[in-house]
């Protein structure tokens, strides 16, 4: 089904952190989103390609399969995964929500 070709993840990036971090929810104007702290600086897209990276990884997906569909110039991102294995929206569900959520 073209449904489950890619699934869409909301992402707040906080750049800049003193570690990076993939966890927690914040309700942005795409909905509930996960956040992606990155050390690397709001500078010239370094901030959303480390969080494209560190999405990939906490989600176990090539990173590759992650790309920015929108949100470039934002802290609030929208990206998408492509050809998500099943686990992979409860897997996004327990980083933003929690274990209970």
């Amino acid at each position: 089904m073209p449904g489950d070709e890619t699934l869409t993840v909301a992402v707040r990036v906080k750049p800049g952190a003193s570690r990076a971090r993939v966890g927690g929810r914040f309700d942005g104007p795409h909905g509930p989103a996960l956040v992606i702290a990155v050390n690397a600086p709001a500078v010239d897209g370094r901030a959303t390609e480390a969080a494209r990276k560190a999405l990939a990884q906490a989600l176990g997906v090539r990173p590759a399969a992650v790309s920015l569909r929108a949100g470039a110039a934002s802290r609030d991102k929208l990206f998408l995964v492509a050809h998500p294995e099943p686990a992979v929206s409860g897997l996004l569900s327990r980083l933003r929500d929690g274990p209970d959520g």
